[in-house]
């Protein structure tokens, strides 16, 4: 137990360090080639560097490194290789915006390392009703599960600071139900996302440096989903993950149809005189987990909108770690 509290605290150290260290360095480099895009909730309409995905992937690799110096095991390298995988894909997304297919099917390429290593186990476990095997179809979810967790992690990046925030709660919960289930391993490697996100959470908060862009939002999901997978803790992550899948549930079942949202022309929120957001009134739009909250209430400012999904995020966190407890007895 010693090695791995020792082993958590470097890795970790080196997954915030890097990312708080390289971000400034990327935001100067996309200002630079004028990689910017416009915040439009801002007044002023001001500039954001996009992407941000480059630092986060960097903070994950060089300490998941580590972390496999520490323990040689095959499913830290499969969780990596998908989660790079995953970040190629959302940086052809950032420089090219790709059909509304695209990201799916592609995501669920990126499996196929989780799929090829074999380390994954065809039982799908339940609180208090325990295990259930699932072979064939089990490889099915796996196929399914990073696109999933990528997307809808992307679909919740509509706001400053929204999307890490939320991989630091979300994350956090995942971490504490691993360690809760005795799976320390990979407990460290879903804490190096925490804390890759918290990094850059100081830069992407509101209001924004930098935008983390398909590159970044599909590498934090990628990883999320594959740690689920590979800890055997999808019940808890999907659970965890509450808020924003109900947001991306909301979007496809108003749009009924796989869009882009830069494709989408009717926007589900509006901005008043005075930089403040409310529900648009055109029935065109799609409806999505901001509307809803904006929905039948007062304008609230885009900060004001971030905490209250922080707060429901937080809220399916504990439901998750409860969860993780009811498992922990049927084991």
């Amino acid at each position: 137990m010693e090695l791995e509290i020792i082993a958590a605290i470097i890795s970790s150290a080196i997954a915030f360090f890097t990312v708080f260290a390289l971000t400034p360095f990327l935001i100067k480099a996309l200002e630079k080639r004028n990689s910017t895009v416009k915040d439009y909730h801002r007044k002023g309409g001001a500039m954001v560097a996009r992407p941000g995905g480059p630092s986060l992937i960097a903070g994950i690799l060089i300490s998941g490194t580590v972390l496999y110096a520490f323990f040689p095991m095959t499913e830290i390298i499969a969780i990596l290789i998908t989660t790079a995988l995953a970040f190629l894909v959302g940086l052809v997304d950032d420089k090219k915006v790709m059909g509304g297919w695209f990201k799916p099917l592609a995501l669920a390429a990126t499996a196929i390392p989780i799929l090829l290593l074999g380390v994954y186990d065809t039982d799908l476990s339940f609180p208090l009703f325990g295990e259930v095997r699932i072979p064939l179809l089990y490889i099915g979810i796996i196929v399914i599960m990073i696109p999933i967790t990528g997307n809808t992690i992307n679909s919740i990046d509509v706001l400053n600071g929204v999307a890490s925030g939320f991989m630091v709660i979300a994350g956090s919960a995942i971490t504490i139900s691993l360690i809760i289930l005795q799976n320390y391993e990979i407990a460290i490697l879903s804490l190096l996302l925490v804390f890759v996100s918290l990094a850059f959470y100081k830069y992407h908060k509101y209001p924004s440096k930098i935008f983390p862009g398909d590159s970044g939002a599909l590498t934090l999901g990628a990883m999320y989903g594959a740690i689920a997978i590979v800890g055997q803790v999808e019940v808890i992550a999907a659970i965890a993950l509450g808020p924003a899948i109900f947001n991306s549930f909301l979007f496809l079942s108003s749009m009924k149809r796989i869009v882009e949202h830069r494709e989408i022309k009717e926007k589900p929120v509006e901005l008043t005189e005075d930089f403040m957001l409310k529900a648009t009134s055109n029935k065109k739009a799609s409806v999505t987990l901001v509307r809803l909250i904006l929905a039948g209430g007062r304008p609230l400012s885009e900060k004001e909108i971030g905490f209250v999904i922080f707060k429901l995020t937080i809220f399916s966190g504990i439901l998750a770690i409860i969860t993780a407890f009811m498992m922990g007895v049927s084991l």
